[in-house]
């Protein structure tokens, strides 16, 4: 789906994957105003629902910010393209920003506060997208880390929509435990080995507020030029 330039549009009051599936899994999808968690392996697929969610954003009508510690711009309209979810015309029109952050740079404390400075920055954007967190996290101790999820909650509470995503290994047990209950929904993604195949899994730990019960877990694979690929469990073992 194309947004048209001058289109009217009427912003949803949950954050859609565009995947009526996957959807449905998230129990109708992530209320607005949630702060969210994306936890997993590599390779097991965090970024790619990220980019569902930011797409199904975008033509819902709301308007999106990503800071990318992995992506340039170019980069990552590629990545959207490659994946069938072309947002090309999203870019020009500024309904959605990218801010990328250097690696290194990402590392230092100081990444916290520029992310917190980018979503102020820009109050009339909704949705805020963070991918990925896994080096600051990695290189800040657990009060900064503890502290930057608070200021994210709070900007939640004023209607911000915040997902933030790191690798599982980003965090000890006892920190992943505390962002638990401070997130109102959680994904925990991670790679099964089923036959001589490797399944991507989507872990719905937990939606607050969600219109629906949500789903347990979701099998997918990622196809290019169509993105995210349901799996039901019984076709994966085959």
């Amino acid at each position: 789906m194309k947004i048209q330039p001058g289109a009217e549009t009427v912003v949803s009051e949950v954050i859609s994957s565009g995947h009526p599936e996957i959807d449905r899994k998230l129990g109708g999808g992530i209320p607005s105003g949630s702060l969210t968690l994306i936890e997993g392996q590599s390779d097991a697929g965090k970024s790619v629902l990220a980019q569902q969610l930011m797409w199904g954003s975008l033509i819902a009508g709301h308007r999106v910010v990503l800071v990318s510690t992995e992506n340039t711009v170019r980069s990552f309209n590629n990545q959207m393209q490659s994946l069938g979810l072309g947002i090309l015309d999203q870019l020009i029109l500024g309904w959605i920003k990218v801010f990328s952050v250097e690696s290194a740079r990402a590392e230092k404390r100081s990444t916290f506060e520029t992310v917190l400075r980018v979503i102020d920055a820009y109050p009339d954007y909704d949705v805020i997208v963070i991918d990925s967190l896994t080096p600051v996290i990695v290189h800040n101790d657990l009060e900064s880390v503890l502290r930057y999820f608070d200021q994210c909650k709070k900007r939640c509470d004023k209607g911000k929509t915040i997902l933030n995503i790191a690798h599982s290994y980003a965090f000890a047990e006892d920190l992943l435990i505390r962002l638990r209950s401070v997130c109102d929904a959680h994904f925990k993604l991670h790679i099964e080995e089923i036959g001589d195949k490797l399944v991507k899994v989507l872990d719905v730990a937990k939606v607050r507020g969600a219109d629906q019960q949500t789903g347990t877990s979701i099998s997918f694979d990622v196809v290019p030029g169509i993105g995210m690929r349901i799996m039901p469990l019984g076709k994966a073992k085959a």
